[in-house]
């Protein structure tokens, strides 16, 4: 078996890579291609036009492809049916991947989308599969679980209770994510503001933590894109003048710097997230977060260490739990993050599943068949 894999990396068929169009996806393909940079493999990212990558993966080959965006599954119906925009970005990225992997050991498919499960079995380079979201829609559930059916060692998740969302033969592999924590400063401050972050559209609560800092006096800074300026606006007509503090959209540099002046961050998700990228960028900062025991955030916060959790949809809980933050050691919230979740330990646990996958269907290539 070699040791150095040759892989090919798609990027979500919603914006360039870089571009923060793709959300939490593009971190997670960020942290990865960095990560099996670092484990020395070979590594072909097919994104959108006017990707980027960054600096240090300078001997990564970036093939950058035309189309138009994909819509999302993110707000879509149970019944939602499957739409792909004429000169769709979605084909065309499939088109260019699987061109590209002839040679390649395996394709890892980041983005969210029926098209490229739906190719799984009919393709000949393996197609592995990084599960991002829970159950959104019928056809996406059912698409995932056909995959499944057919070969289980194909799809990966960021979180168990992601995985719950489907019907699997296996027990789910679940490989959590990565972060370059070079990139976040652990701060010692305890006093500072409460923080919120995440897109701004109404499954992801934001109501919710307006009302517990309200409750308590405080100011909320927050940091997202407005992606519904209605919803924006109907939340803070709840509360007084002054609470909301709108940070906007920020780089993580920037992000980082003001995240980490948090006494707390707030994390109230009126959905089943996958994962939780915020909570864990907090986490990175030594901020200690108060979530909802909802989905991703319930297995990564260790409650009474590294923040609290807090019975779902429960404002009066989310603000007791804030006013008893102060009892959380900051450094366990960092030093958490450097054992589960740095990029180092993400692309092991990766390339674990691929190489596993591959060995078990025969496809890896070997330096010497004798």
């Amino acid at each position: 078996m070699t040791d150095q894999l040759d892989l090919v990396l798609v990027n979500t068929p919603i914006g360039a890579l870089g571009t923060g169009r793709g959300g939490g996806v593009e971190l997670t393909l960020t942290s990865l291609t960095q990560g099996l940079v670092m484990r020395g493999h070979r590594l072909t990212v097919v994104a959108a036009r006017g990707s980027t990558l960054p600096a240090d993966c300078s001997d990564v080959t970036l093939v950058e492809v035309d189309g138009i965006d994909q819509p999302s599954w993110q707000h879509a119906a149970a019944d939602q049916a499957i739409v792909i925009p004429r000169h769709g970005l979605l084909p065309a990225l499939w088109e260019v991947a699987l061109d590209q992997a002839q040679t390649a050991d395996a394709v890892i498919n980041a983005g969210y989308d029926w098209l490229p499960l739906w190719l799984t079995p009919w393709v000949k380079p393996p197609v592995f599969h990084l599960i991002s979201m829970g159950d959104v829609s019928d056809v996406m559930r059912e698409t995932i679980e056909a995959v499944a059916g057919w070969d289980a060692r194909r799809l990966a998740f960021h979180t168990r209770r992601q995985a719950d969302d489907f019907r699997l033969p296996l027990p789910a592999t679940v490989v959590g994510n990565g972060f370059d924590l070079s990139r976040y400063t652990m701060s010692a401050e305890n006093d500072g503001p409460l923080g919120w972050a995440g897109r701004i559209a109404p499954e992801k609560g934001l109501e919710d933590a307006a009302a517990a800092a309200a409750a308590l006096g405080e100011r909320l800074l927050v940091w997202g894109l407005k992606e519904n300026a209605a919803y924006a606006d109907d939340v803070e007509s709840r509360v007084p003048p002054g609470t909301i503090n709108w940070r906007g959209f920020l780089p993580t540099a920037e992000l980082q710097k003001e995240l980490g002046t948090c006494r707390a961050l707030i994390n109230t998700p009126k959905w089943n997230e996958a994962y939780g990228n915020v909570v864990v960028e907090a986490l990175a900062c030594g901020v200690p977060v108060v979530a909802y025991d909802r989905g991703g955030p319930g297995e990564l916060i260790r409650s009474g260490e590294t923040g609290w959790l807090v019975p779902a949809d429960d404002v009066g809980a989310l603000t007791q739990a804030l006013r008893e933050v102060g009892s959380i050691q900051r450094t366990r919230c960092r030093e958490w993050v450097e054992r589960h979740a740095t990029r180092e330990v993400f692309s092991q646990r990766v390339e674990t599943w691929i190489r596993e996958g591959l060995t078990m269907d025969g496809s890896i290539k070997a330096e010497n068949d004798s």
